[in-house]
């Protein structure tokens, strides 16, 4: 209706299906044998973003990587390390070609974000820890950075002064 009236194209966007693409859990302090009582845990959490176009016209793969490292704050030892790659398969319709990037790498990770703390939250705890529950991710911001990060990579690697 919206192309009708000389709107924009309705957004159609459904996830076809939800997938652990990769896992791995280390858990140090059973193979060393450390007692809770020296353990302080500093937990860091890293988040990468991957898209990709599908042979299926309007399908995109977005995965999403946690690489969570828990280090014990009193020596620095690795008490934990997980990593989880979480993908999902999207069908997107309706998103101008400039703003489908961004809309793969923010709108769509944020949909999958629920599950993949969920999955955080229970290999932590069966993995002899506390469930962790990780805060929020602003994709928005994670997008900006990135943007950011290519944009000051870009200009570093351009030459200086072209020679007239």
């Amino acid at each position: 209706m919206a192309e009708e009236n000389g709107g924009a194209p309705q957004v159609k966007m459904s996830v076809l299906a939800q997938h652990v693409r990769d896992m791995s859990f280390e858990n140090m302090v059973a193979q060393k044998g450390v007692t809770s009582a020296e353990v302080q845990p500093d937990i860091t959490v890293a988040v990468s973003l991957d898209a990709r176009k599908r042979a299926v016209e309007h399908q995109y793969d977005v995965i999403t990587k946690f690489k969570v490292t828990s280090k014990n704050k009193v020596n620095g030892d690795t008490l934990f390390l997980l990593e989880v790659d979480y993908g999902g398969i999207f069908h997107v319709e309706g998103v101008p070609e400039e703003q489908l990037h961004p809309f793969l790498l923010i709108e769509c990770p944020r949909l999958l974000f629920p599950f993949v703390r969920r999955i955080i939250s229970d290999v932590t705890r069966d993995g002899g820890f506390p469930p962790l529950n990780i805060d929020t991710v602003d994709f928005l911001a994670l997008y900006r950075t990135e943007l950011a990060r290519r944009a000051q990579a870009q200009a570093a690697a351009a030459p200086q002064g072209a020679p007239n």
